[in-house]
């Protein structure tokens, strides 16, 4: 049997867990509602993506230096939006029959091979320009 290359820690059960707790609830607060009917896959992803802008828009028009004070002082804000954004991504992951922590251990194995620490350590450059 051939061995991954890359290292790269296992998401473990008590994780896989509470994200399947936290999918469930989603679905339940969607399911009370019958709001299934609405959230087919592109209304979903297209409101994942509304509220990562929502996310983006506290940091809109923000000198550098203005960024970590904004985001202190509207903590609470930004983790609502940062909450919409899970919520969207969790249920659109669940409907399409998306294993969410093996999509996200397999995509870090990928993101690892691309950019090795040997290479990638301490740039900001793309793969294909280490």
């Amino acid at each position: 049997m051939k061995q991954d290359p890359v290292p790269c820690e296992k998401t473990d059960m008590n994780d896989t867990s509470e994200i399947r707790r936290i999918t469930e609830k989603i679905k339940k607060f969607r399911d009370e509602r019958d709001w299934k009917q609405f959230h087919n896959h592109k209304d979903v992803a297209l409101s994942l993506v509304l509220e990562a802008a929502e996310v983006l828009e506290h940091f809109q028009w923000k000198k550098p230096e203005e960024v970590d004070s904004h985001a202190a002082a509207r903590k609470g804000d930004i983790a609502d939006e940062l909450a919409d954004v899970a919520i969207y991504l969790f249920e659109l992951a669940d409907n399409l029959g998306i294993d969410l922590p093996e999509a996200i251990d397999s995509k870090m194995k990928k993101n690892a091979r691309k950019y090795p620490v040997e290479k990638a350590k301490g740039r900001h450059a793309k793969y294909d320009q280490l």
